[in-house]
């Protein structure tokens, strides 16, 4: 085969070093559109990125050229220090070591955007904590909850 066609769609979720709700107006669309901007630079096309005041979510397609860990790494990076330059309040501002990352059928893209589109309504029914739980009995992902937070 003469070229390398890829289209990868994941859903990336993490959250703040132990879930401190850090991320309030008007810092959350702006830390949105940012991610999002880190995710097109490295070629990983942002469809949607949103979340609630412990955690984000971004739908994107993985690019070709740069393996998951390493968008993680940059996503959490440059995030995090960008975070501690808006406000005195977020000079604290760090994300969780881990992350989730989910595969998501093109077919499901629309319903994966709706349910990020919906990040407030949905969290005033389950926690964070309740949310990737979910997550990782849904995709299969056996883990033991003692190294799942921090």
């Amino acid at each position: 085969m003469g070229q390398s066609l890829v289209k990868n769609y994941l859903h990336l979720v993490f959250s703040t070093k132990l879930r401190a709700p850090l991320i309030h107006p008007p810092y959350n669309t702006k830390l949105y559109s940012y991610l999002g901007g880190i995710c097109n630079n490295l070629e990983s096309q942002v469809v949607i990125v949103g979340g609630y005041t412990d955690h984000v979510h971004i739908l994107c397609m993985l690019s070709k050229n740069i393996t998951l860990v390493k968008l993680m790494e940059e996503l959490k990076s440059h995030s995090s220090r960008w975070m501690k330059t808006k406000d005195q309040s977020l000079k604290n501002f760090y994300w969780q070591d881990g992350y989730g990352a989910f595969s998501v059928n093109p077919a499901e893209v629309e319903t994966v955007v709706a349910y990020i589109a919906n990040q407030q309504e949905h969290h005033r029914k389950k926690t964070f904590q309740q949310e990737y739980r979910a997550f990782l009995e849904r995709y299969k992902v056996e883990y033991d909850e003692q190294y799942v937070w921090d």
